[in-house]
């Protein structure tokens, strides 16, 4: 195994400027046929642990959501054509804003490799070679990290790793964009909706050299849990993408952290107590709670992943660089477990440590 090191220099994020957080609350409450289920459904909102979620739709006229009159879905949901038009235009642009948050930290020239990671849109030539042309990049070596959902973040910064063990000079650009808020679909019942209430719009950006600054990842680690793949499903539909979210998922993903091969995948040797830094991704209170209690970690272990999750959703596969982006500003922060879940259902993740 190369013993060249691959280290996760700096991270930045970006999200649109509208708060969809209450509006998608009251729509949802309006859905709901039954007081039971509608009173039920405002209790469950009321505990996501989210007051945030941000979406790149426009204010419908007098400043409005997507759902009031004049809105993207006012009066229809729209087909995934119009849905897929938006997300060409303005999954770029998100994403060069990250991408200029991640510059204000750190030197982006000489940039050899970009790796983008998406699932909520497709769009060809894809966002990789739009960002590209949009920096001036020329003919940099492209991957495109596509429909993997929330772990795609993941999976995109194991590519930049393995570029950057087997070429050191390489200088690789790493970018999540996701605009879940595309996706809205008529449901009536809690549990999709209340999958729903989860999602917002996000980006970030981030840079992989041989250069020993930032976090330096180590060991990659995946487990599929078996007999779980219909936990997890994102279909193609007429009308977006139809996310469906199992209410089974924290109740799988806690019982799989106390099983001892899931742990030896996750830890390597180390025991949770050896981790001051948890990059776990934030799907939802309920989510981090199974975390939490699976591993028997402190109340406060998780208080990046909770304020990342409070502050904009989960904004699936960005949602990872974010709390690695709030975690790279933390100091005493020393090693940590980066670890997403998603469709499979599986775990994929990797262990760092802080290199400055």
């Amino acid at each position: 195994m190369s013993s060249r090191g691959a280290y996760l220099n700096a991270v930045a994020g970006a999200v649109p400027d509208h708060d969809i957080h209450q509006a998608y609350i009251d729509w949802g409450r309006a859905q709901i046929g039954d007081r039971r289920l509608r009173l039920l459904f405002e209790r469950m909102a009321e505990r996501s642990g989210i007051a945030h979620r941000w979406s790149i739709l426009p204010q419908a006229p007098g400043g409005g959501s997507p759902v009031d009159p004049g809105g993207f879905y006012a009066d229809r949901m729209p087909g995934t054509a119009e849905r897929m038009q938006l997300y060409a235009d303005a999954a770029p642009e998100l994403a060069l804003a990250a991408i200029g948050r991640l510059r204000e930290q750190v030197a982006l020239d000489g940039i050899t490799h970009l790796v983008v990671a998406s699932c909520t849109g497709f769009v060809a030539p894809g966002v990789d070679q739009v960002i590209a042309a949009q920096l001036g990049l020329g003919d940099v070596e492209r991957t495109l990290v596509g429909f993997m959902g929330c772990y795609a973040a993941v999976a995109a910064l194991r590519t930049a790793f393995h570029i950057v063990r087997s070429e050191p000079a390489a200088r690789v650009l790493v970018v999540t964009v996701e605009l879940s808020s595309l996706h809205l679909r008529l449901m009536t019942e809690p549990e999709p909706l209340l999958a729903g209430l989860q999602f917002g719009d996000g980006a970030a950006a981030a840079l992989v050299t041989a250069e020993p600054k930032g976090f330096e990842m180590t060991a990659q680690f995946n487990a599929t849990l078996p007999e779980s793949d219909a936990l997890i499903r994102w279909t193609i539909g007429d009308t977006g993408f139809e996310m469906t979210l199992s209410g089974e998922v924290p109740g799988r993903i806690g019982a799989a952290l106390t099983e001892p091969r899931v742990r030896e995948r996750l830890l390597d040797g180390w025991a949770p107590s050896d981790v001051d830094a948890w990059a776990v991704h934030a799907g939802g209170r309920s989510i981090l709670d199974a975390v939490e209690r699976g591993l028997e970690l402190a109340p406060d272990a998780l208080d990046s992943s909770r304020r990342i999750l409070a502050d904009f959703g989960n904004m699936s596969s960005s949602t990872l660089m974010f709390v690695l982006a709030d975690l790279l500003g933390r100091p005493e922060k020393k090693r940590g477990v980066a670890i997403a879940f998603g469709p499979g259902l599986a775990a994929e993740g990797f262990r760092f440590e802080r290199a400055s």
